[in-house]
């Protein structure tokens, strides 16, 4: 379970990570890509910061989590010079693709008879545990 602490600090992380995202896309002149800090979770010994990302298109999701991954560094310096009055020591960050509003698009598509997974069951991936 999360500690108030945990929540508290990915909380902070979560709403300048957003903007610190944002400004790297409009920086690198990239349109027409949403991107979003859906959640952070920060573990117990608040060493590192797994930061869940809504990016859309979701087609372009994977090439623009591996830029990510490539500028991390910048990012975190980014991020620790905008926490450093409320954090002494800026957790590591790793970046995942939130699927959860892909995989509620697929059940509803299902529940409306679009698609059937009974029928066609390789239509539902198996959804790894997060």
């Amino acid at each position: 379970m999360e500690t108030n602490r945990q929540k508290k600090i990915g909380g902070v992380l979560q709403k300048d990570l957003a903007e610190i995202l944002q400004n790297h896309l409009r920086d690198a002149g990239v349109t027409g890509i949403l991107i979003s800090v859906s959640k952070v979770k920060v573990t117990t010994d608040l060493s590192v910061a797994k930061a869940y990302l809504s990016i859309f298109p979701s087609k372009d999701a994977k090439d623009l989590l591996k830029e990510l991954n490539i500028i991390k560094p910048k990012i975190k310096h980014e991020l620790a010079q905008r926490t450093r009055n409320q954090l002494r020591r800026m957790p590591d960050l790793e970046f995942f693709i939130d699927d959860s509003l892909e995989y509620i698009e697929k059940i509803e598509k299902s529940i409306k008879g679009d698609e059937n997974p009974i029928e066609q069951p390789d239509l539902l991936e198996r959804r790894k545990k997060s």
